[in-house]
């Protein structure tokens, strides 16, 4: 089996209500479909989501990248040989969402070629996995009310809450979250990177009051010696995401002591190296967990593939809810939370089917 075709095809698929964070604001979902077909007519797909204020790249870029960097390494490959082409797409540096998701496709493929599910091919440690929902920033009544709407329609009761803007502000919120939801439901908060280390280490203190069991990316990645002494004084573990988007990275994260956890995300490391992330960090002891690049639903379904593949991993909810915030996608059949939980597809690599009439619709590349 050889690859015979690749496509990045450019989306922009509008969101319900714009989403806030400390680093930037999103409106719409820009994406991008990476999509590989095969000499036997198989075709695996990715799902690129840019955040040029995070990792520097932009639906054009990712288009640029795939077709002009990428493309030829990949046509004529074979799909099994994952480690090959990951070698050859590391000759060009960082892309990592355009990496994210090519490696999503061939795996894709491989699952097709099996006729195994991809979480099968990973490890099967579950069916199924608890899901989290990231609250974006707002007034803490907006927030409150798109908490209790998640918990209402779709029964979730882990929350990932949007902080790193002035102090006071965020742990109003906080409070009424924590008022409206009740002491069962797990609260942890991440402020990328929109906090100074001395307000951080109050923020840490504050925040672990109210039950907050982690607090990811609390100030910029590149204040080594103040996320040090964050980590020092903390009384809940540090979470490093947009700091550490590599293996390597995370390797010298955690030994440095830069963090103590770790969130991976198929969006930025595909399957193949979030793998290895995660061996890493269960040789080491530390908690990964599976984190969210504002997805759509491609990766929401790839999302849920890699917690259910990795004992690690479905121990802890996933953070899968972002689609929901938009409009529409381009899958056939969308995903379905239900009590609090998404179900990996039973079907052939990752069942993400694209509706061509969507693609047709949402691409903006005709």
């Amino acid at each position: 089996m050889k690859i015979t075709s690749v496509e990045a095809i450019p989306l922009a698929v509008p969101y319900r209500r714009p989403f806030a964070f400390a680093s930037g604001r999103v409106t719409a979902a820009d994406h991008v479909l990476v999509r590989l077909t095969t000499d036997d007519g198989l075709v695996g797909v990715g799902e690129a989501p840019p955040r040029p204020y995070t990792y520097g790249e932009t639906a054009a870029s990712v288009v640029a990248t795939v077709r002009d960097l990428f493309a030829p390494v990949l046509v004529g490959a074979d799909p099994f040989a994952r480690e090959r082409i990951r070698a050859d797409l590391n000759r060009t540096v960082a892309n990592n969402a355009a990496k994210g998701a090519v490696d999503t496709a061939l795996w894709d493929l491989v699952g097709q070629a099996c006729g195994q599910p991809v979480h099968v091919l990973l490890g099967h440690a579950a069916d199924e996995v608890r899901v989290a929902h990231m609250i974006g920033l707002g007034t803490p009544k907006e927030m409150v009310a798109d908490a209790a709407e998640m918990r209402d329609e779709h029964g979730v009761e882990a929350f990932k809450v949007k902080v790193g803007r002035e102090l006071g502000v965020d742990l109003a919120a906080v409070r009424a979250l924590r008022a409206e939801l009740g002491d069962h439901v797990e609260l942890y908060a991440d402020a990328n990177r929109g906090w100074d280390a001395d307000t951080a280490v109050i923020a840490a203190r504050r925040l672990a009051d109210h039950g907050v069991t982690m607090l990811e990316e609390p100030n910029p990645a590149d204040d080594v010696l103040g996320r040090r002494r964050i980590v020092a004084a903390s009384p809940i573990p540090v979470v490093g995401d947009e700091s550490t988007i590599t293996l390597g990275g995370v390797a010298r994260s955690l030994l440095d002591g830069d963090s103590q956890s770790i969130s991976v995300k198929v969006a930025r490391t595909g399957f193949t190296e979030s793998a290895k992330i995660v061996g890493l960090c269960e040789g080491l002891g530390v908690t990964t967990m599976i984190g969210n690049q504002i997805d759509g639903m491609v990766n929401t379904v790839a999302s849920a593939a890699l917690g259910c593949g990795l004992a690690a991993l479905a121990r802890h909810p996933v953070e899968v809810t972002n689609f929901l915030l938009m409009t529409d996608d381009v899958l056939a059949e969308p995903p379905v939370i239900t009590d609090g939980r998404l179900a990996a597809r039973q079907v052939p690599g990752l069942g993400a089917t694209i509706d061509p009439d969507k693609l047709a619709h949402y691409r903006i590349d005709h």
